[in-house]
């Protein structure tokens, strides 16, 4: 089986600063592993770099999705294969509804996927799909009309991030600090919304500083990155550790240096 996603010997520099120190890494379809690490440690620059941002610059090694390299894939490319990004911090995008947002995305994505011969889905067909998907997640129909994040609160802003995911319906999911601002309410209904949508199909990772959302997505692996790179790999049994006693006694037993 080829897996989802294979990270070989990443280094990645932002503005000429090496950031990514040389990582390996390997997804397969059903699993969900989660990288967690203090700040600093390089989480939003893998999860950038994955996703295509043009500012962070791979010099050494490769990202293979499904067995290909993507490398010179633009962030647009990666998308349309089935590569989904959600935000730490979602932008606002005033004048531009959360519907016509993401008609627009699934039918570039359609388009795509058929080599430019697919036809647009219909309003009604994808006015279904998105009711459908916003009934799964428990989302009020009105949040499809509201301007994209504009003018919503943090957990509002992360269940939308969720609903693109539903809709697009990616093959792998890179979520970047789902967590980040959400008190525990909202916390628990982005985790359910996540794991409603996994699937056999669905590889995640997931991001995160926190181990209290792997108290409602429940990991298969989970790494520890420091200092860019990942010193530490393991079952849930992991963050729980880290919880009790931080990201200092990796430091302390050496294990903060790439090998």
């Amino acid at each position: 089986m080829v897996p989802h996603l294979e990270i070989k010997d990443l280094h990645v520099q932002v503005e000429g600063k090496e950031i990514i120190k040389g990582i390996n890494l390997t997804i397969n379809a059903g699993e969900i592993h989660a990288i967690m690490g203090p700040n600093g440690s390089g989480k939003s620059t893998l999860a950038n770099t994955l996703a295509g941002h043009p500012r962070y610059v791979v010099t050494q090694g490769d990202i293979l999705y499904k067995g290909e390299s993507i490398l010179e894939l633009g962030p647009d490319e990666r998308a349309q294969k089935g590569i989904f990004l959600a935000f730490q911090y979602p932008m606002a995008i005033p004048g531009v509804t959360v519907a016509n947002f993401l008609r627009t995305a699934l039918n570039a994505k359609r388009k795509a996927r058929a080599n430019g011969d697919a036809k647009a889905i219909s309003i009604p067909e994808f006015r279904k799909l998105l009711l459908k998907q916003m009934e799964l997640l428990k989302l009020d129909p009105s949040f499809a009309t509201r301007y994209i994040n504009d003018g919503f609160s943090g957990g509002e802003k992360k269940r939308v991030e969720i609903l693109q995911m539903a809709v697009l319906n990616p093959e792998l999911a890179i979520l970047d600090e789902t967590d980040s601002g959400l008190d525990i309410d909202a916390l628990r209904i982005v985790a359910d919304g996540v794991n409603t949508l996994m699937n056999p199909n669905l590889g995640i990772l997931l991001i995160t500083h926190y181990q209290r959302i792997l108290n409602y997505i429940k990991p298969h692996f989970i790494h520890v990155l420091v200092n860019g790179c990942l010193a530490l790999s393991g079952g849930p049994e992991l963050a729980l550790q880290l919880e009790e006693k931080g990201y200092d006694w990796i430091r302390e037993n050496g294990r903060d240096d790439c090998r």
